[in-house]
Parts: C-alpha cells; sequence; structure tokens
C-alpha cells in the first residue's frame, strides 16, 4: 500500500510518500514494513496499533489479564498526565512497569490497583550492532499461545486497551450514553480486553530535541521501520 501526504499537509514539510508492505510468512509471522521518502527535511515516525487477545478476540478482560508478558526494556519514558512522554527516562526496576521477566497481567494490576492500565512507551534494550531486536514475548498459558515481536525500532509502546468502552456488566450509568465497540462475529470490545505492542522511534521527540534522540527525514534518504510478529504455541 502507499500514501501521499502532500507539502505542508498538517504543517509538515514536503511531500512524503509512504509505502507499507504486509506479509503473512510460512513460519506464522507476520511482517510489517515501512518506508517514507521526503521531498524536503520533515519528522516521520510510523507505527501501528494492532489490537491481540490471545486466548480469541472475544474472550475480554478476563483472559487478557491471564498473559504473562515480557519486555526487553530497562527504562520507560515519563509520562504526564495526559499520557504524553516527557523528556524524562525512568528506570522500572522496582516499579509496576518491570516487565524484564515474565509477569501475570492479572497479578500486576492486583498489586497496583490505582493503576488503570499500561499505556507506556518502552526503551528497548539494543545490542550496539543490531538491526532487528528482541521486543517482547506474550504468553497465554490456557491455549499455549504464544506472540514474539522483533523490530528495528528502538521503542516501543505497550498498551492494555485502557480507553475502550466499559463492559456492559460493569458500566454503571446511563444506558443510553453506553458506548460500544462491536467487532468480528458483532462481539463487543471492550476495556483491557486487548494488548497492542508497537514498535516506534523516540515519542514526542521533536519536542524535546535536546534531551531525546529525535529522526530528520531528509530529501534522499529513506525512513525504514520493520516489525516482525511471530505466533507459535508452546509444546
Amino acid at each position: 500500500m502507499s500514501h501521499h501526504s502532500p507539502d505542508n499537509d498538517a504543517r509538515y514539510p514536503g511531500d512524503v510518500i509512504v509505502n507499507a508492505s504486509f506479509e503473512l510468512t510460512d513460519d506464522n509471522e507476520f511482517v510489517l514494513e515501512y518506508r517514507a521518502y521526503s521531498t524536503k527535511p520533515t519528522w516521520v515516525n510510523l507505527t501501528n496499533q494492532i489490537y491481540f487477545n490471545l486466548a480469541g478476540h472475544d474472550t475480554g478482560a478476563t483472559e487478557m489479564l491471564n498473559h504473562v508478558v515480557s519486555i526487553n526494556a530497562e527504562y520507560i519514558w515519563e509520562a504526564n498526565r495526559l499520557m504524553i512522554p516527557t523528556e524524562h527516562r525512568i528506570t522500572i526496576e522496582k516499579s509496576p512497569f518491570d516487565l524484564r521477566q515474565p509477569r501475570l497481567l492479572k497479578e500486576v494490576f492486583a498489586k497496583n490497583p490505582d493503576m488503570v492500565g499500561f499505556d507506556h512507551n518502552y526503551c528497548i534494550t539494543k545490542g550496539e550492532y543490531q538491526q532487528d531486536s528482541f521486543i517482547a514475548r506474550v504468553l497465554h498459558p490456557a491455549s499455549g499461545r504464544i506472540l514474539e515481536l522483533y523490530s528495528n525500532q528502538p521503542t516501543v509502546q505497550f498498551y492494555t486497551g485502557n480507553k475502550l468502552p466499559v463492559a456492559p456488566k460493569n458500566y454503571k450509568g446511563d444506558p443510553k450514553k453506553l458506548h460500544t465497540l462491536v467487532g468480528k462475529g458483532l462481539k463487543n470490545y471492550n476495556k483491557h480486553g486487548v494488548f497492542c505492542l508497537s514498535p516506534q522511534f523516540y515519542p514526542d521527540a521533536p519536542n524535546h530535541k535536546d534531551r531525546v534522540p529525535h529522526f530528520l527525514l531528509n530529501p534522499g534518504d529513506i525512513y525504514y521501520n520493520t516489525m516482525r510478529y511471530k505466533f507459535f504455541i508452546q509444546k
């Protein structure tokens, strides 16, 4: 697929062409690749927000919280009250966000009752000469399904569907104001019923150029983002 963003679209300089390719491999991988080209220096930072639930798309928060998650990162970017990252990188050691070792999401939520969920940007631990790096691993023990993610990007946004509609059985307000998100098979997708792992460059970097690594796409250069979601069954 391709997209043309004309010069000054949303105030971004340059005619930008984005090419996106999607591939299902014989090794049970879903591979996405983004490439972008610009006629003027401009900011580019592309990702996706694919929703996953390894227990099945209609199993909701009950099974989503039974996933075991590990992320290859020692730091996250601090976020303000609007969940916009600041310029401060903070260690996750001894915090609810420490997923260096596999952790059951249900236990993380139970130990931190004030936690509304994950919507945080993790700084991936990369080797000096690595291109594609191991990003994360997610296991649903009951089904044995496993997802591993690899990418060339330096960060990943981990999100647990915090802003999806509240499940009808948990809704306390006016029934006429109940919002729904209907998916496959006319099933409702509700809060904490999914997770996302979105590889990307450092978020909001142009607003913190002195403190945060940033990427400026210049004419003649190529923006390249690759991400590989690999699926298999635990034996």
